[in-house]
């Protein structure tokens, strides 16, 4: 399906995403350097749970409210909430006015709005595009996502740690924008006389949070899926650090590296530059290798991809912790990177399998859980390498990752003999 056969809605959608995308990931990575100036790792971490925790709460609603107020309603509502969240943090972290627990809070309020946001958007493709052609569009969407992976963190390590204001009120300002084209531009998809619509309408939403609440059940009946969560909620202490602990070790440990040399003059960056330099290339390797790399895992079984992604993890965060130049982090983030998208394709098809056909999307529901509960515990990182240094935290998420392989090992073993 080509882009100038879709819907306006995601016409405009893309474009607007697309470019706050690219504002997004200019500032995002650095955000744990920012809050551990202002408040000490050991604060950053318990404030970054805190924040994820909430955002695990809103999510929960999202769904209810898209199918109860409309998506465009909640997408409106959602974007100017992240304008005026990252109005409040752009003020705050101005020269003019230094309050770190303003900014935080401005901060919070622009990640709720944005948990907000993405239940409805998913809902409105899946209102107006035919079901055969759902696949190429959301590959539309991500690719413009890695797009922005690329080139959003190498600007962010030049400009925002020096005027994080500047891209903030940017990033308000392309919200704001945004929130205008969607009221403007888009219309409501949401089928106002569907039967289950008008059920869901008349449905308290305590009652929509506990149905959803209700399928997370599932995992306490099946062992294997529980093992499966289990091993991703570990594994996810691994990868999310590229966002939480990484830039900070690398501003705190790599004061100045040389990238390219040539006589006497020298390419040097900066930790958190090089930092930077290293999201885009894991960025540009997704988009680059996602599709290839999936391929090749069709060939293997999947107990041998989900171990092998497990141990490239623990390898990848080992060697992470070691190293302070600039090839040496770009050996490391092509291991990290092979890890990621090993699982990248075989984890839904896996669940798919595991799942009766009736509960299916109970258990794709569950199934987040593998995220919604790692992306809570992973900024436990940063005061832990505080508490036991970064050798000793590195240490524990190398183990964390080859603890999941084990788990993985003992899943299959249990699926074999449930389908033997």
């Amino acid at each position: 399906m080509r882009i100038r056969d879709w819907d306006q809605n995601l016409k405009i959608r893309l474009l607007g995403e697309t470019s706050f995308n690219i504002i997004f990931w200019i500032f995002y990575p650095f955000l744990s350097i920012y809050f551990a100036q202002s408040f000490g790792k050991s604060w950053t971490g318990l404030l970054l749970v805190l924040s994820q925790a909430l955002s695990v709460l809103v999510n929960l609603f999202g769904g209810y409210f898209a199918d109860r107020l409309g998506r465009k309603t909640v997408m409106v509502f959602a974007a100017c909430g992240q304008a005026v969240g990252y109005g409040i943090f752009a003020c705050t972290a101005s020269p003019w006015l230094d309050l770190p627990a303003v900014s935080f809070v401005g901060f919070t309020l622009a990640s709720l709005c944005g948990t907000l946001y993405w239940p409805a958007s998913q809902a409105m493709v899946a209102d107006v595009v035919p079901e055969e052609h759902r696949s190429s569009v959301f590959a539309v969407f991500y690719t413009a996502v890695n797009m922005a992976v690329v080139i959003g963190p190498l600007i962010g390590a030049t400009f925002f740690l020096d005027s994080p204001h500047v891209i903030l009120f940017a990033a308000s300002a392309v919200c704001l924008l945004f929130t205008l084209m969607l009221a403007r531009f888009t219309k409501e998809t949401r089928v106002q006389d569907h039967v289950h619509a008008k059920r869901t309408e008349s449905e308290p939403w305590y009652k929509a949070v506990g149905a959803q609440l209700q399928d997370y059940k599932v995992i306490a009946t099946d062992r294997v899926f529980l093992l499966f969560i289990l091993a991703g909620v570990l594994l996810a202490q691994t990868f999310m650090q590229l966002d939480l602990l990484f830039p900070v070790f690398l501003k705190e440990t790599v004061h100045q590296t040389t990238i390219y040399s040539f006589g006497d003059w020298k390419l040097q960056l900066s930790g958190e530059k090089l930092f930077g330099l290293i999201v885009s290339e894991n960025g540009l390797f997704v988009a680059l290798f996602t599709v290839a790399v999936t391929k090749w895992m069709l060939q293997f079984r999947d107990r041998f991809v989900f171990i092998g992604s497990s141990l490239l993890y623990a390898a990848g965060i080992g060697m992470f912790g070691q190293m302070s130049t600039f090839w040496g982090l770009t050996a490391a983030i092509i291991v990290f990177t092979l890890a990621e998208l090993m699982t990248a394709g075989p984890q839904q098809t896996f669940v798919s399998r595991l799942a009766p056909e009736h509960m299916r999307g109970q258990y794709f529901a569950a199934a987040s859980l593998r995220f919604t509960i790692g992306r809570t515990l992973a900024p436990m990182s940063i005061p832990l390498s505080e508490w036991i240094g970064y050798d000793g935290t590195f240490g524990l998420l190398t183990v964390l990752a080859v603890l999941s392989a084990l788990i993985y090992y003992a899943m299959f073993k249990q699926f074999d003999r449930q389908h033997a």
